[in-house]
């Protein structure tokens, strides 16, 4: 594939990240707190999640792995933090869920497989085809030091939101919390907020347009639903902090 197919490609693949941002606007993806019927069987949610996760792993493996370019230690440590976040999400965290009995409809995971799948492609591809292999110099490059700090400042953000939601709840229990402490004090959603910070880390220290692509990809997807998180908190907790915003502190 040529370099300017692909990137035309990538190019897409954007534009279709903001039409998907404007349909979750009017449409709440029907998973988690938010399922419901009419989008049609559903599947055991943390057999889909961790599937469908792992997509994602192992398709920027794949072209990562067998593409031209060199693996140099920068490529190649890009591709370490890629597994760190992808092994959490598909073999570690849908396990940690205490409710085991909960399903998502069969559309989300079928969506959730294209999504993770492209996505995988177009960052794996990139590195392993594209890449110049960065060099040393790009280690001390400002993007490379600012990225990496987003990235481990976001997964440490999402990684404690995340295990703080669930330690809200005791095996069994499917009921939801009102979580506080940490961010929760500033915003319904800092898992989310969490994972849109490291992944703008990603695009920054790696400074191509796949990498950006996924960056507004996050935010396109979990800036809707943190809002509809927001909403629903309001709507089943009276006594719900009236000064918490639902993803940016202060802000949004």
């Amino acid at each position: 594939m040529s370099e300017d197919l692909f990137l035309n490609i990538v190019w897409g693949w954007m534009i279709l990240a903001f039409a998907s941002f404007l349909l979750l606007q009017q449409v709440v993806a029907p998973f988690g707190r938010h399922t419901r019927s009419g989008f049609g069987p559903l599947i055991n949610n943390i057999a889909a999640w961790s599937l469908m996760e792992s997509v994602s792993l192992f398709t920027f493996s794949f072209f990562f792995l067998s593409g031209n370019a060199p693996k140099t230690y920068q490529t190649c440590f890009f591709f370490i933090l890629w597994l760190l976040h992808y092994i959490n999400r598909a073999f570690i965290y849908p396990y940690r869920q205490k409710n085991k009995r909960k399903k998502m409809p069969d559309l989300i995971f079928i969506l959730a497989i294209g999504f993770n799948s492209m996505n995988g492609f177009v960052n794996g591809y990139y590195l392993g085809n594209y890449s110049d292999g960065y060099g040393w110099n790009w280690m001390v490059d400002p993007r490379f030091i600012g990225g990496l700090i987003l990235f481990f400042a976001g997964m440490y953000i999402n990684m404690k939101s995340d295990n703080m939601l669930l330690s809200l709840r005791k095996p069994g229990q499917s009921d939801y919390k009102i979580p506080n402490g940490f961010l929760f004090k500033y915003i319904s959603c800092p898992n989310h907020f969490g994972e849109i910070i490291e992944w703008t880390g990603f695009a920054l220290m790696t400074w191509n347009l796949a990498g950006l692509s996924f960056a507004i990809w996050t935010f396109a997807n979990l800036a809707p639903r943190a809002v509809a998180h927001h909403q629903w908190y309001y709507q089943h907790f009276t006594q719900y902090p009236k000064d918490r915003k639902a993803l940016i502190p202060f802000i949004l």
